[in-house]
């Protein structure tokens, strides 16, 4: 990220609302010269917290547009800086000559992608988690991601690793008292057992959210459905039933697909993404032969496949690689209404649908999003939303185990322990030495926020 991001001395702007033109456009500004930003282009400053509405003009005097404008005094403000918000018609030649206009004050710029967060981050407004869960709700595309998002924002996983890192650190307070006064008595001991005791039972505590969070970081990217099978079994006409538009070219033509086409679907609040793949054969073409290769890949690396073929088709799956790939339900198109679901020779899950005409692709649905419900297991309702949460949470529970098998080897090892799961838990909640992984997170930050 350019080194510009930290200098928090310089005042930033940016767009905080949606794409012009709109309605509406929100313009934010934060930092030391937001008060002059305000002063000049308002001709006074408003009273904190009450929307004042005013005639914008810049520096020659000339009007702007007509804006409502907030002030938020540092430090109570989104970023604890010194905030102001500008809310202008969403013209595009509005917006324009607002940047025009601050970006002629000394001491203001453009903001960087994410740094109004990182700056609420730096002056303690939110932990890590809590901006990992603004940026999660504000790429949700489904009501669960939505749910699980708001969570993390409201800093619940954040505040039960500040509990436990507390917890830790009492346990570490005994166990240092143990070492400082190890020449009196029984006094070392006195201390190290309720300890142990503690970092017991903070392992498992830990252990059982990982468990009970085992998938929860995939609600966030979702399920991944790949439609394999033979050519002309009908895969891209499913596909288009599913997305509900035409999503993909259907031809009677064998090898009309040839690249891997992705469609995002909400089933029932779950994230799917349906991948309609090249049909699997043997062909001397060989950008279909590419085509097949890819097919494979994709079905290998998802999360369920979808093996269509036609109903008249009993021949088995022929994705080859091993058995590594994803579960596979057998889906046989173009039949008439059948029993919905059955068991295949192999005892494969079988559907018999038509996908032309709809028959019998609502109980896949309904299938799918049983999947789904299963696999993400509690999901929203988990801590861990992420593969960084998880790696943390294991490396803060190994030393936790660690400490507790070092009981027989001196105090000062499971000391040292327990030094290492302070330290797991504040790189969790971003309060210790994680500057390497900032600027990862915030620049995934849309610009104004």
């Amino acid at each position: 990220m350019p080194s510009s991001l930290q200098s928090s001395d310089l005042t930033i702007f940016a767009l905080s609302s949606g794409r012009a033109p709109s309605a509406i456009a929100i313009i934010r500004v934060s930092g030391p010269q937001a008060r002059i930003a305000v002063e000049r282009l308002c001709g006074g400053l408003p009273a904190p917290r009450l929307a004042h509405l005013s005639t914008l003009r810049d520096l020659d005097g000339s009007a702007l547009d007509e804006s409502v404008t907030l002030w938020f005094p540092a430090p109570h403000s989104a970023t604890g800086e010194d905030v102001a918000e500008f809310h202008v018609h969403g013209g595009r030649a509005v917006i324009a000559a607002m940047f025009d206009a601050l970006g002629a004050i000394d001491g203001l710029r453009p903001a960087e992608p994410g740094e109004f967060t990182r700056r609420a981050f730096e002056n303690g407004k939110l932990d890590l988690t809590e901006a990992e869960g603004l940026d999660d709700l504000i790429h949700a595309d489904t009501d669960r991601q939505r749910r699980q998002a708001l969570r993390h924002l409201k800093g619940l996983l954040g505040a039960k690793a500040e509990t436990w890192r507390q917890q830790i650190i009492e346990a570490s307070a005994l166990v240092e008292a143990g070492i400082d006064f190890s020449d009196e008595g029984d006094v070392s001991s006195d201390l190290i057992a309720p300890a142990l005791k503690k970092i017991a039972a903070l392992k498992s505590e830990i252990e059982e959210t990982l468990v009970s969070s085992a998938r929860s970081e995939r609600l966030r990217e979702g399920l991944t459905v790949a439609i394999a099978g033979p050519p002309n079994a009908g895969k891209s006409t499913l596909l288009n039933r599913l997305a509900r538009r035409e999503a993909a070219i259907v031809s009677p033509h064998a090898g009309t697909t040839r690249d891997v086409i992705e469609v995002h679907l909400d089933l029932d609040g779950y994230p799917v993404t349906v991948i309609d793949t090249a049909g699997v054969r043997e062909t001397h073409d060989p950008v279909e032969q590419e085509g097949v290769r890819r097919a494979r890949d994709r079905a290998r690396t998802s999360d369920l496949v979808l093996w269509l073929t036609d109903a008249q088709d009993e021949a088995a799956p022929t994705l080859s690689g091993g058995d590594d790939h994803a579960p596979v339900w057998i889906v046989r198109n173009k039949v008439d209404l059948l029993a919905a679901k059955g068991e295949a020779r192999d005892g494969r899950t079988r559907f018999d649908i038509s996908a032309a005409r709809g028959d019998g692709v609502s109980d896949l649905v309904a299938a799918l999003v049983a999947y789904a419900q299963d696999y993400f297991g509690s999901g929203e309702m988990a801590l861990v939303s992420r593969a960084r949460h998880r790696t943390l949470l294991r490396d803060t529970a190994a030393a936790l185990r660690r400490a507790g098998e070092a009981v027989d080897r001196g105090d000062e090892l499971i000391a040292e322990e327990l030094r290492i799961a302070i330290h797991s838990l504040g790189r969790l909640t971003g309060r210790v030495d994680v500057e390497d992984i900032l600027d990862v997170i915030f620049r995934e930050f849309c610009i104004g926020k």
